[in-house]
């Protein structure tokens, strides 16, 4: 019996010709199945249906190929399909690592998620008080006749502590923490965190320009998420670590992966799974779920009648929106367990048990959210200017927030777009959800370098700009994007923040 080639030859006289077996030459280079369309198993005769004396050959012979030379094919083909993301990922850190400089090679003085994931380990769930590293931020709840009420006073034996914001973060420290236990540094960790967030955001605009939802070419689609990287708050709090900041990262990445799987609720089951992860990152990202809902409620182009449709067509967006709720309610089922231990509630996080904080005060007045705090967050996020003095000379911000036109002076072109294509209005929709929460909110974000919660839909702002036609060469265009690195550089060089605090840096 003779073997038959599985790929047809060019010149050929007949495809179904047999084949000359020729001896195994001693390195047999492994074809790359990017460019010939079949892995390299499908090229090779089947064994079994080959005779034995070719099966010993190639079984015994040089041609076979060992497995770390597949795995090393692998990695290869790998790298060529997200070459882009790596070359991003490793310059993005190389910078963002540089400008952390000192800050790199130790722990942050908020490293909340780390004690937070250290207490995990040792088998509880409130957090050991003689362990703390400082009292800022942390919540503690007493008991008071049988209800649970914020520490007064000194703190009492009977007194639980506990990470006063979503846990996630401490979630994905977990099996750092298990290796270097409370020495664990967050600081080099949000840093690669954000390098990684950098690819992503890359990555989902190369998955919207192939699907034909961003009309940008590669080296645009780098330049956007150079922008983010490095035109953005993003640039200041990646270099940081602390509590505060390390969640804002984390979000943006997270973000990311859930766009990419909400769009067209192409991905049901994943973009609930990622939305989860970002909401238990930075609670503010749950009514980003916003876009999901739309998606897959009225992909356009005609959204009124896609909703007439549904009394009819009802089925295949709640399969979507089924699937969606599926994939978050694990994570989502756990925070709600673990919150209600904590607090009582399944969905406090614990604000309102800040022990001995400033914002206590107005919390008891107003609560959380209340629109008593809109017109110094509106003043933080739009009004606050650098402060300037001439004798001596110097530039200075307010550790309440800056103006979003110097810290992202791309926002001008968004109120302008050039065109405004399927996704124009679900990105509004949800920035405008996502954005109000912290409107509202009892603390514009002090201390910081611009107003750092418009990280939470800092990526969809951008994926605006990215559809909405301006050109990159634009004069103006360029101009602002000169103009946002430079403010941000200034952000990331001068800003000093609890670590140098604590530590007088």
């Amino acid at each position: 019996m003779s073997r038959k080639s599985k790929r047809p030859k060019k010149g050929s006289a007949s495809e179904g010709a047999p084949a000359p077996v020729s001896a195994p030459s001693p390195v047999e280079p492994v074809a790359s199945p990017a460019s010939s369309g079949v892995t390299p198993s499908a090229e090779r005769t089947s064994p079994a249906s080959a005779p034995a004396s070719d099966r010993q050959a190639e079984q015994g012979g040089p041609a076979s190929v060992s497995p770390g030379e597949g795995a090393w094919a692998a990695a290869r083909l790998w790298f060529s399909a997200y070459r882009v993301e790596v070359v991003l990922f490793l310059v993005s850190f190389a910078v963002l690592a540089s400008f952390s400089s000192q800050r790199f090679l130790r722990q942050s003085a908020a490293p909340h998620f780390i004690y937070q994931a250290q207490a995990w380990l040792e088998g509880r769930l409130d957090v050991d008080p003689e362990v703390l590293p400082n009292l800022e931020d942390w919540a503690c709840v007493r008991v008071v006749g049988g209800e649970k009420v914020r520490c007064e006073g000194r703190p009492l034996p009977t007194d639980r502590w506990y990470v006063s914001f979503p846990s996630f973060p401490a979630v994905l420290m977990l099996p750092f923490v298990a290796l270097h236990g409370y020495q664990f540094n967050d600081t080099s960790f949000g840093v690669i965190v954000g390098a990684l967030a950098v690819a992503l955001f890359y990555s989902l605009l190369r998955f919207l320009s192939k699907d034909g939802e961003v009309e940008r070419s590669r080296n645009e689609n780098i330049a956007l998420a150079l922008i983010l990287a490095f035109g953005t708050l993003f640039f200041y709090c990646a270099i940081r670590g602390e509590v505060w900041f390390s969640a804002e990262v984390m979000g943006v990445a997270l973000t990311c992966l859930y766009a990419r799987n909400a769009v067209r609720a192409h991905r049901p089951v994943l973009a609930g799974l990622f939305y989860s992860m970002a909401t238990l990152t930075r609670t503010p990202l749950l009514f980003a779920g916003l876009f999901f809902v739309l998606e897959a409620l009225c992909p356009g182009p005609d959204r009124l009648a896609q909703l007439r449709g549904l009394a009819s067509h009802w089925k295949p967006a709640a399969r979507k929106l089924g699937l969606f709720a599926l994939g978050a309610a694990p994570l989502a089922g756990l925070a709600a367990a673990y919150n209600l231990y904590r607090f009582g509630k399944p969905g406090e996080f614990g604000h309102a048990y800040l022990y001995n904080n400033r914002v206590n005060i107005d919390i008891d007045r107003y609560g959380l959210f209340d629109l008593a705090y809109l017109q110094r967050n509106l003043e933080a996020a739009f009004l606050k200017l650098p402060r300037i003095s001439l004798r001596p000379l110097e530039l200075g911000y307010d550790p309440h927030g800056l103006t979003l036109l110097l810290t992202l002076p791309l926002l001008v072109f968004l109120v302008f777009p050039k065109t405004r294509p399927r996704l124009h209005w679900p990105l509004w929709l949800t920035v405008a959800v996502c954005a109000l929460p912290g409107l509202f909110y009892q603390n514009t974000g002090y201390m910081q370098f611009g107003f750092r919660f418009s990280l939470d839909y800092t990526p969809y702002l951008l994926l605006l700009f990215a559809i909405g036609g301006w050109a990159l060469r634009h004069r103006l265009v360029m101009a602002a994007v000169v103009l946002g690195v430079l403010v941000n550089f200034w952000g990331a060089v001068a800003f000093r923040g609890y670590t140098e605090y604590v530590r007088n840096w």
